[in-house]
């Protein structure tokens, strides 16, 4: 089944402590292209983000959106600058011989100094948030994955009608090709006809099959032809296959409408060429669909 390139996915986790929201916006892209936005602390846990993406989404640009509410109160610790006290109880007492004056130690008094008794919240380990966050991204991937594999079926859809019409129209080229000869060799007969009638010959039969076969030859469009349903039975199959086919797809139209720019090239027929023109408009709207195919 072929999956779309756009797409988008909500997941979300909640517990006692953290609320994590994930939302993953996917669109057309010829490359796989993921920019994340999430808050600075998650910044640790951005790989992990990315190859969770990728390892679902092959194609597109995806946009990552995360958002993180903490409802635990943050854990604090106390921090005391050992060698900053011991200066400074070592400044007082220093102080205190310079006047002669006794110097008691309070071990208050040397705590009320700046940047001797710190607080500080305890920094928590991202890595152990990842657990949460990965359940919620990956509700996010699965609900963006079912929306692109819903829009994938509407597009194959589309597409088989579009490849049966322009079988059907090739079909008909291939009935028409044979006629195109038989008018030809009846024009070139009528035209020597005219130019003989003045002076009482009859058209030579041999010049007659000779012109005929070198304009058969010119016009040939049987390889074409043959190709041209090869690249289709190409096309359906790559539409039934499970892996990223936007861009094999793409290959086989460009050489359906190669084949048929050569068979209106070579046809010189107008009914031949009324077909083509109607070959054309399909492939052309193949060629927007498949745009959309991861």
């Amino acid at each position: 089944m072929i999956k779309s390139m756009t797409g988008f996915g909500r997941g979300e986790f909640q517990d006692s402590e953290h609320r994590l929201i994930v939302e993953i916006k996917a669109v057309n892209h010829r490359y796989n292209e993921i920019v994340i936005r999430m808050p600075k602390n998650l910044g640790p846990l951005e790989d992990k983000i990315r190859r969770s993406v990728s390892s679902m989404l092959v194609r597109g640009r995806i946009d990552v959106f995360i958002t993180m509410d903490e409802y635990a109160q943050k854990k604090k610790a106390v921090r005391i600058d050992k060698e900053l006290a011991i200066a400074y109880n070592n400044a007082l007492k220093d102080l205190g011989d310079l006047f002669s004056i006794s110097v008691n130690d309070n071990v208050l008094q040397i705590a009320k100094f700046p940047d001797v008794v710190k607080v500080e919240e305890v920094t928590e380990d991202v890595l152990a948030l990842w657990p949460k966050l990965h359940q919620a991204v990956d509700m996010a991937l699965m609900n963006l994955m079912s929306m692109r594999l819903a829009e994938g079926r509407n597009i194959q859809q589309d597409l088989t009608l579009r490849i049966t019409d322009i079988e059907s129209y090739i079909t008909a080229v291939e009935k028409r090709a044979p006629q195109v000869l038989v008018e030809y060799k009846e024009k070139i007969l009528g035209r020597m006809r005219e130019l003989l009638a003045t002076i009482g010959e009859e058209p030579d039969a041999g010049r007659l099959l000779q012109e005929a076969a070198i304009f058969a030859d010119r016009t040939s469009i049987t390889e074409e032809l043959v190709r041209l349903k090869s690249h289709l039975t190409q096309f359906r199959a790559a539409l039934s296959a499970d892996d990223a086919v936007g861009r094999k797809l793409d290959f086989i139209v460009q050489e359906i409408n190669r084949e048929t720019n050569t068979i209106a090239s070579k046809a010189n027929d107008f009914n031949v060429a009324n077909i083509v023109v109607e070959i054309k408009s399909e492939i052309e709207k193949v060629r927007e669909q498949i745009q959309n195919i991861e």
